[in-house]
């Protein structure tokens, strides 16, 4: 009984709480009236973030950029997440155009991507140099954990999004902290590594944009900067800038590569392919544009067509107005080549555009061609690719102000004996239009891709420049891309001669056909690379497709020079020579309205610079290498050394040139600036130059059996400088400051040995250069750019405690710093031949015989000057 009397007492406590639950719920259906209670629900992490007071942000299809006071953070979609990105900093505005130019990535962009990893985000460095054969999937693991990419940064996750199809993270630290991948400042200025120091507490965060493959974020900052010179640094004071850092989306469809051919001067992607069956090899993919034809089937046909995707360059607005339509024309240039390959308009060229919201040409997107106004007499054209396959997909071109002020002097000293358009020294109408066309050509062509061709205007006849009608037809050279520049063979009476570049060379064509040419069928990478290099054997052997690099580090193939033209530098320098001698007397009268005589003066040192170049290009023929890259199996040699008589003869040539320069100093211009005789300049520099030329005559040599030797060349020297002692009579001035040279600079590099420290002629000696003191290279007009002159006190100030010597020796040999995308050819070694000591001090002995025997009967002007030779030589013997 109690069992049950429990189980109703508690079915009844269970209906009375329904029944109360009951009453509750009728009570308040009843109480209309009565007030009810709701909780909101709780705000999601996201939401919150949103809310944030003073949080703005930027909505573009890829990325969301979101901006809190001074923190950014990005909220990117998960389904990018491992895709390929660059990276990039760009100069939007700069308080020193010197150091920084508007519009120029000094950085390369850094190639990555963003991988999640449970509640962190990591940028990592993509790793894509080792490649493996089509045929060896197999590889390809082995290859992902043994290059693996290489973490950069490390976020952490905020939040995600509502649906979680982006996660939200902060990128503060790498876009405002003292990132050096993404600093304005860097590369090198005048051939010293400028670095910049960034300041934080004067930085801060500009305009922020997003569009639908790319991101870009502007910082407005300041960098205490400096050239770095070993330990050392030279401070040239702040600079402010405003730059643009760009994230772009590359497209996940790689591009399919073309592997390079060093028989053609392109820029290049460095690999590495590794094979089960045939090892590792080193290779490297052709930087180019993605161009594919709109229509394949009838690209195949024959007929013209678009490209899909053209490329698209942007004309800076603030360029001179008289500029723009000529800029313009050299771009659109390049459309002939590429027609001839099926494309049509594959290049084109627009204005900034003012209305278009979208439009950054700060951001990596947009390649553009941008005025620099500052008073650099160059211009240049870099570009960037996606190193997975050296698709290029940002291009730069920059024109400082003056790059027009130095094409005007070159037509001047160069062409003015002919063209009576430029001898007013200031370019105008067709003559400016002809010089910024062929200037943004050639810039062009090196954002498509094409490197310098310095062997192309040697493949020339010197007398055909004078030939009105090769000269229409092929211009100066077969390539633009050569510093070959306007016609100084042309002589007076000579015309209808052309006496500039052509539009678009022949080489140039034939490039654009290799790099752009679409290999019909699906063929592989190798397949393709096979037909192409077919293209390469057909032109073999013919010169004017012949790819000479430009020498950066030494310089042994007198065939591949910058500034020159013809096969025969004797011939082409006498030729120009003449002219100079006959444009050198009128510059006062031809160049009026110059009330100080400065830009005379330019002039004067322009002609001067000419005739330096006309020396130093027959100077590289004495110990000189004819190279060329063949294919294996081909007769063709890679490396010949110049005929002994050649080599002879440029030698003589050169020292009487040297000895009869006087007709330099001509009165009425020299008389206008308080410094040495331009005459004497130039015999200290081309001097050293002559006197330098020993190891690589040692060199060239030793790579024939018919050699010019080092015998031969202090004999020729002893001929060529000491003949006037034996002949009598008064010396000139160009014999005896030969002389002192000669003795002097033989004295150090047997002193060098005989001290048995090693030590030998400089490199920069051997390049030519003199030791000037700053105010000496401003005077001389050897500051081009105009960086030693906008530094002088804190160069000065530098000098004083290290010596002018650095001046001449880092500053004026920047040409000496180069990257290596062929592998420049290198100084060889030749101390283990080197025989020039003994030749040097045979000589030495020939000089001491030869002035004993003459000092008595010396005119009386010249013994001191015989003595002092003598006391120097027989110092030698003195350190024995």
């Amino acid at each position: 009984m109690r069992g049950n009397v429990n189980r109703w007492l508690l079915f009844g406590m269970l209906f009375l709480c329904v029944l109360n639950a009951s009453d509750v719920y009728a009570w308040g259906k009843k109480k209309k009236n009565a007030k009810t209670e709701t909780v909101a629900p709780e705000k999601s992490k996201y939401e919150v973030f949103l809310e944030a007071e003073g949080l703005r942000s930027v909505k573009g299809w890829f990325i969301t950029v979101h901006r809190l006071g001074g923190k950014i953070y990005f909220e990117y979609p998960l389904k990018y997440m491992g895709w390929d990105l660059l990276i990039a900093n760009t100069a939007a505005a700069t308080s020193e155009p010197l150091l920084v130019n508007v519009g120029y990535k000094v950085k390369t962009p850094m190639h990555v991507r963003f991988v999640l990893e449970d509640s962190t985000v990591f940028m990592c460095e993509r790793n894509t140099y080792v490649t493996y054969g089509e045929g060896e999937k197999h590889l390809e693991k082995a290859a992902e954990n043994s290059f693996m990419d290489v973490k950069q940064q490390k976020m952490k996750v905020v939040t995600y999004n509502t649906d979680r199809s982006a996660v939200v993270f902060e990128v503060t630290e790498f876009f405002t902290e003292k990132n050096t991948r993404l600093s304005p400042i860097g590369g090198y200025f005048e051939g010293l590594p400028l670095v910049g120091e960034l300041k934080k507490n004067l930085s801060s965060i500009g305009a922020i944009k997003a569009f639908d493959d790319n991101v870009s974020i502007e910082m407005k900052e300041t960098y205490a900067c400096a050239l770095k010179y070993g330990e050392t640094f030279i401070g040239l004071g702040d600079v402010t800038v405003n730059s643009v850092k760009s994230v772009l989306l590359l497209p996940e469809k790689k591009m399919k590569p073309r592997i390079s051919d060093p028989r053609v001067g392109v820029f290049l992607t460095g690999k590495q392919e590794m094979s089960s069956e045939r090892g590792a090899k080193y290779y490297s993919y052709a930087n180019r544009w993605r161009l594919e034809p709109r229509n394949m089937e009838a690209w195949e046909r024959g007929e013209l067509v678009e490209p899909k995707k053209p490329i698209v360059y942007y004309l800076d607005n603030t360029f001179p107005e008289a500029w723009k339509k000529p800029l313009k024309e050299g771009v659109l240039r390049w459309n002939k080549a590429f027609e001839q390959i099926g494309f049509k308009n594959a290049v084109r060229v627009r204005d900034f555009p003012l209305d278009d919201p979208e439009f950054d040409p700060d951001n990596l997107k947009y390649s553009c061609i941008r005025y620099c106004p500052v008073g650099i007499e160059n211009a240049m054209g870099p570009s960037w690719v996606d190193p997975a396959t050296g698709e290029i997909v940002n291009a730069s071109v920059i024109i400082y102000n003056d790059a027009v002020k130095l094409a005007t002097q070159w037509m001047f000293v160069q062409t003015a004996q002919v063209d009576d358009s430029v001898r007013s020294g200031v370019l105008s109408g067709k003559r400016l239009e002809e010089a910024l066309a062929y200037l943004v050509a050639h810039e062009i062509g090196h954002t498509l891709g094409l490197m310098h061709n310095m062997k192309a205007s040697h493949a020339f006849p010197v007398d055909s420049l004078r030939s009105a009608s090769f000269t229409r037809k092929y211009g100066t050279t077969p390539s633009i891309m050569d510093y070959a520049r306007f016609n100084y063979v042309a002589q007076p009476g000579d015309e209808g001669v052309k006496l500039t570049p052509p539009e678009i060379g022949v080489y140039d064509e034939y490039v654009i056909k290799w790099l752009y040419s679409p290999v019909a069928g699906k063929k592989t990478v190798e397949e393709e690379a096979e037909v192409v290099r077919e293209w390469v054997d057909e032109k073999a052997g013919d010169p004017m497709y012949r790819y000479g690099q430009q020498q950066i580090l030494a310089v042994y193939d007198p065939g591949a020079l910058s500034e020159d033209l013809g096969d025969d530098p004797i011939k082409a320098g006498d030729y120009g020579i003449k002219n100079l001698k006959y444009i050198l007397p009128n510059v006062n009268t031809w160049v009026g309205n110059d009330e100080f005589s400065e830009y005379r003066m330019d002039l004067y040192f322009q002609i001067v610079n000419q005739y330096f170049g006309y020396i130093a290009n027959v100077l590289h023929q004495v110990g000189g290498v004819d190279l060329q890259t063949v294919k294996e199996g081909v007769a063709d040699e890679r490396y010949r050394s110049l005929p002994r008589e050649v080599q002879r003869n440029s030698m003589l040539w050169a020292i009487r040139e040297l000895q009869g320069s006087g007709w330099l100093d001509e009165q009425e211009l020299s008389k206008k600036r308080l410094s040495l005789k331009y005459s004497s300049l130039l015999r200290g520099v081309a001097g050293r130059m002559l006197f330098g030329r020993a190891p690589f005559v040692t060199f060239s040599s030793h790579l024939t059996e018919k050699p010019y030797t080092v015998k031969d060349y202090y004999d020729d020297i002893y001929t060529g400088i000491w003949v006037a002692v034996a002949r009598g009579g008064k010396l000139t001035e160009g014999e005896k400051a030969l002389q002192r040279l000669c003795v002097s600079m033989n004295l150090e590099k047997a002193r060098g040995v005989m001290r048995q420290d090693g030590r030998a002629l400089t490199g920069a000696t051997e390049s030519g250069m003199m030791t000037m003191s700053v105010d000496e290279v401003i005077e001389s007009g050897l500051d081009g750019s105009g960086f030693v002159r906008r530094f002088r006190e804190r160069l000065v100030e530098f000098e004083r405690e290290y010596g002018s010597e650095f001046v001449t020796e880092r500053l004026l040999l920047h040409n000496a710093i180069g990257v290596d995308p062929y592998g420049w050819q290198k100084r060889v070694n030749v101390e283990p031949i080197d025989e020039s000591f003994a030749y040097i001090m045979d000589m030495f002995d020939k000089i001491r015989k030869l002035i004993e025997g003459r000092l008595r009967t010396a005119n009386p002007s010249d013994r001191a000057h015989y003595q002092s030779i003598l006391y120097q030589i027989k110092s030698l013997h003195r350190m024995e």
